[in-house]
């Protein structure tokens, strides 16, 4: 009895949340024309509790996309433009020498006090992080991966909730370095951001005319955020939808017993343990949009190209042959059943 009174509150706490969300998702799609895909994995990476790495050619709105989003859940956001000299004490902060007030013989004392860096927020805003140089961008690991930042010897937790989220230009522009495959798999999402239709560009030009979007009041305060986050991580997650999610992962490897024939040929490394969990936390986030309070077997093959399409690393033949990590990944989700059983005869899907 116990347990279905815990179920119905969940359920009714998981509609609840799932409108204010929704109200979130649609004042976000204001910020940003015509990218509804997007908009609604970006949120589901915060609710998460993921990291986020948006790729896209200059001027898309990526950064606006960010600083609209922090706007409306009223939480704090600060941006630090990567660039080829940004050091990493420039991200994380570093001690400097301070003197104090002079006490009552006159003496002054000094001492190395922390002055906190710009990482110290809720969303950080990494513009452009592939034009840092290698060493800087590993400054953001700890940060990423433990919340917090250590600097001569000393630990300090961050903000909560703290979210990474990065801008990139496409590898093949002069003056980047690509991300080391280790920090690439610390992002929950990789998302792309195209160009606008013709039409949504005349909208743009007619009714924007500094490229602003429009100021929007926050929707969300960051204690509903975190209760929501925290929210997330109740949403059910069934025995056969794990198996899935596990069976869609093992099948990034090539010498996995389901994996399709162009994984075993073009596919160097495949996903990692973290894949997996991340790509149940997101299943969790969507189903908690819709209001939901158990995870579906839709929302994890929505999301699968989202999570692994920057941990599924191919050999150099499938460049020369065309093989692309899409074609990969749709032939993943052809090849792996949603049941790793035969289903009964008059049983339908």
């Amino acid at each position: 009895m116990d347990t279905i009174h815990n179920d119905e509150a969940l359920l009714s706490r998981a509609a609840e949340s799932g409108a204010r969300i929704r109200n979130l998702v649609e004042s976000l799609d204001r910020v940003i024309l015509d990218k509804p895909d997007v908009t609604r994995a970006l949120v589901a990476g915060v609710l998460a509790g993921g990291h986020v790495l948006l790729e896209g050619l200059p001027g898309l709105g990526k950064t606006e996309l960010v600083k609209g989003l922090a706007r409306l859940c009223s939480i704090e956001y600060r941006r630090v433009q990567f660039t080829p000299d940004l050091l990493p004490s420039d991200i994380t902060g570093s001690f400097i020498l301070q003197e104090s007030e002079p006490d009552a013989s006159g003496h002054r004392r000094r001492d190395f006090v922390f002055q906190r860096g710009p990482v110290f927020c809720n969303i950080l805003l990494c513009d452009e992080i592939n034009r840092a140089s290698p060493k800087t961008q590993s400054a953001l690991l700890e940060a990423m991966a433990e919340r917090a930042v250590t600097v001569m010897g000393e630990t300090h937790r961050l903000p909560d909730p703290f979210f990474a989220i990065a801008t990139q230009n496409p590898i093949e522009l002069e003056g980047t370095y690509p991300l080391p495959e280790a920090q690439v798999d610390r992002f929950l999402f990789k998302l792309h951001l195209g160009r606008p239709a013709a039409g949504v560009l005349t909208n743009i030009v007619r009714e924007r005319a500094t490229g602003a979007p429009p100021d929007l009041p926050a929707v969300i305060t960051g204690d509903d955020l975190r209760t929501v986050i925290s929210l997330a991580r109740e949403v059910h997650i069934s025995e056969p939808l794990a198996a899935y999610i596990a069976r869609l992962v093992e099948a990034t490897h090539p010498d996995a017993a389901e994996a399709p024939d162009l994984v075993q040929r073009y596919v160097k490394y495949g996903a990692s343990p973290r894949a997996a969990i991340g790509l149940a936390s997101a299943a969790r986030a969507w189903a908690l949009m819709e209001g939901n309070a158990h995870a579906g077997f839709d929302a994890v093959r929505k999301l699968f190209p989202y999570v692994m399409n920057h941990r599924i690393l191919l050999d150099y033949s499938a460049r020369m042959d065309g093989v692309t990590v899409e074609r990969i990944m749709n032939d993943i989700l052809e090849a792996v059943s949603v049941t790793s059983k035969p289903v009964p005869a008059g049983v339908r899907g």
